[in-house]
């Protein structure tokens, strides 16, 4: 007995010495770009190795990153995105999980396998570049909203858990005389809550990271969302213009970079903490049935 403790204790030591390494693992790098970010841009660029606290608390990275033309630009653009964005994604994916659910609909098993089929074989980009200049939504932000208003994972997974719920409540409400749309704002949403939320964090993460379709479709740099400006100012360099803005630019260039990760990070981690208790329990709910 002895022998069997002193094994499950070692166990238990190796487990969450792997889980606390992981844990280190996943949480340093944000934690470097934080403390970077609050550094003097020229403590940064002479410090070499792990950085474990700001080299000279400045904030003069984030004052320029918050001051500048083409961030709150993207800002607002992404925000856009992300609210109208994450509206359509629910209305559009609730509405065909509801259909795709009931056991009555004509042809049920051919469309799912249709829609299944586009998670493994689609058009490409040129086809799709052409179909969304065809309608006009090139250089604009409904570009980047309605092509994408329903994603099949998401949908399967709304869908599963629709379908895992009791029958007998829909036969019921139908005898009390509710219709489809009753039974669907009445019964199926509010018991799928967990599932509900795991879209919309799959939907707005999706959305507010989304940078490759919308330098695709999106020509106007006014227009361009937040992680496209992002991604100009990390791989092509393009600090000058905030540079331009303070006398001592010089010191803050190398942190305006991690300033403007922070800044592009923060509002989707704050967001996270308020569903991560339907996650779980939303995913497995979404995997009960096929």
């Amino acid at each position: 007995m002895k022998n069997g403790k002193a094994g499950e204790r070692i166990f238990d030591l190796g487990v969450y010495s792997v889980l606390i390494l992981l844990m280190a693992v996943s949480v340093y790098p944000l934690l470097h770009v934080l403390f970077a970010s609050l550094s003097d841009g020229g403590e940064i660029v002479r410090h070499r190795g792990i950085l474990f606290r700001p080299l000279g608390f400045n904030l003069d990275a984030y004052k320029i990153v918050l001051s500048n033309a083409s961030v709150m630009s993207g800002y607002l653009n992404t925000l856009y995105i992300v609210v109208i964005g994450l509206f359509v994604n629910l209305v559009m994916t609730t509405l065909g999980a509801f259909v795709l659910s009931r056991r009555n609909v004509l042809w049920n098993n051919t469309f799912m396998f249709v829609i299944v089929f586009t998670m493994f074989f689609s058009g490409g980009i040129i086809p799709l570049y052409l179909t969304v200049k065809g309608v006009g939504l090139i250089d604009s932000l409904a570009s980047v909203v309605v092509p994408f208003a329903i994603s099949t994972f998401n949908l399967i997974i709304l869908r599963t858990s629709f379908m895992a719920l009791p029958v007998t409540l829909e036969e019921s409400a139908k005898m009390d005389g509710a219709g489809h749309l009753t039974v669907l704002l009445r019964i199926v949403l509010p018991l799928s809550l967990p599932a509900l939320a795991v879209i919309e964090l799959y939907y707005a993460v999706g959305n507010w990271n989304g940078w490759f379709w919308a330098s695709v479709f999106i020509k106007d740099s006014s227009k361009f969302p937040l992680q496209l400006v992002l991604r100009q100012i990390l791989i092509q360099n393009s600090t000058d213009s905030m540079l331009s803005s303070t006398d001592n630019a010089f010191q803050v260039g190398e942190s305006i970079k991690y300033a403007t990760i922070m800044v592009a990070t923060l509002p989707i981690l704050c967001v996270y903490p308020f569903i991560q208790r339907f996650f779980v329990k939303g995913v497995l709910i979404g995997a009960l049935k096929g």
